[in-house]
């Protein structure tokens, strides 16, 4: 579904300052916070809607990028954000109003779940290179990538307690998840306070664990995901699939999937920011006559017109057929730089052929030597290599 404009989404005017951006998002996220419309989907989306609005018209960088270019202009690298679940939104807007969270003050406690004490361990981040042609940066792709990681166990959905069994409080710490040791020195009494190492500082311990995890509440398993790569990355820049890391332990919040941009080289161009560098080798009649000559692109073939009298080393700039922009529309440009080729081995024929070329004075380079006297003619195969090496 297309995306609204997001001073729309805030009823906001593209001139309103902070202050207001930050009073339109606090009156929508209190009208849509799930809390007081549990079980209606439309309002969890609106309140998605209005974050992923605040959090881009707030920042001055990308408010920029977004008036600029609108939606187009703030996608890939670091940029990418896409929020998975309300969680989410409360792990990073849930201090928004400062102090204690207004969602605690409002619903009585409704965002207090965002800093509750977890009954599990966080899953950690996986990263991994993707390898891209400079085909695929030019025009964006599609990816589909097998992972093998931690996934919620079905059994127990994640919880690691079997069917009916659940939780009790751990008896090493009371159920506080939290252990204290004092101690004393000359300097007074020291309480050092620690997670519990029994419960892991959950406060609870499984009654009895699942028979299909064995109490991790998640087991190892293959999946496959498909990551969009926008045109115009370049290595090291990076996505972050949010949520789709390794399931966390016994309930625990999944980690991220990072994926980081690795550009291969080619065979054929050399890239120069969005622009290509492709090499053309002409004949020397070619480059003194002129010619039309077809030369590949990342997307297909184009026409280059050689003009009488090009020299080795000039560039013909071909428009628009580079690199799209990542953050900008347009396109990068094709790069021709001519050189001129010239044989190695030549037959008898040939050879005949291109020594009556000597006695024409147009085609010889003139040179000058350090007294000021003009250098006589060499041999033609010497001159080739230097003027058109």
């Amino acid at each position: 579904m297309e995306k609204r404009d997001y001073y729309e989404v805030l009823s906001v005017a593209k001139t309103a300052g902070n202050d207001e951006i930050k009073s339109a998002y606090r009156k929508l996220a209190l009208q849509y916070h799930p809390d007081r419309n549990q079980g209606n989907p439309e309002a969890e989306d609106k309140f998605k809607e209005a974050t992923e609005a605040y959090e881009v018209l707030s920042d001055a960088d990308k408010r920029a990028r977004y008036d600029n270019y609108g939606h187009q202009g703030l996608r890939g690298g670091q940029d990418f954000h896409q929020y998975q679940n309300v969680q989410d939104i409360f792990s990073q807007f849930g201090d928004f109003f400062g102090g204690s969270s207004i969602f605690d003050q409002f619903f009585g406690g409704g965002g207090g779940r965002a800093r509750q004490r977890s009954m599990g361990e966080p899953g950690s981040d996986i990263k991994l290179k993707m390898p891209l042609t400079l085909e695929e940066i030019a025009t964006g792709t599609d990816k589909r990538i097998k992972l093998k990681k931690w996934v919620v166990c079905d059994t127990c959905t994640g919880t690691g307690a079997k069917t009916g069994s659940g939780y009790s409080n751990c008896t090493s710490c009371g159920g506080s998840g939290e252990v204290r040791q004092v101690s004393r020195s000359v300097f007074g009494q020291f309480v050092n306070i620690a997670p519990c190492a029994n419960c892991g500082g959950t406060g609870k311990v499984i009654k009895e664990q699942c028979g299909t995890c064995s109490g991790e509440g998640r087991v190892k398993d293959e999946v496959t995901i498909t990551v969009s790569i926008p045109a115009g990355v370049s290595s090291g820049n990076y996505i972050p699939l949010q949520g789709m890391g390794n399931a966390g332990r016994r309930g625990g919040p999944p980690g991220d999937v990072i994926v980081v941009m690795e550009e291969q080289g080619h065979e054929h161009f050399t890239r120069q920011n969005d622009d290509i560098l492709y090499n053309l080798a002409v004949s020397f009649p070619e480059a003194a006559l002129g010619t039309d000559i077809e030369v590949p692109t990342l997307t297909g073939t184009t026409h280059v017109k050689i003009e009488a009298g090009t020299q080795p080393g000039t560039i013909i700039r071909v428009r628009d057929k580079g690199i799209k922009h990542l953050n900008a529309h347009g396109k990068g440009d094709l790069l021709v730089n001519v050189t001129v080729y010239v044989p190695t081995t030549l037959s008898i024929k040939e050879k005949t052929v291109i020594k009556e070329l000597t006695n024409i004075e147009s085609i010889q380079p003139k040179r000058t030597l350090k007294g000021g006297s003009e250098e006589k003619p060499r041999d033609f195969f010497d001159r080739v290599k230097e003027a058109f090496s």
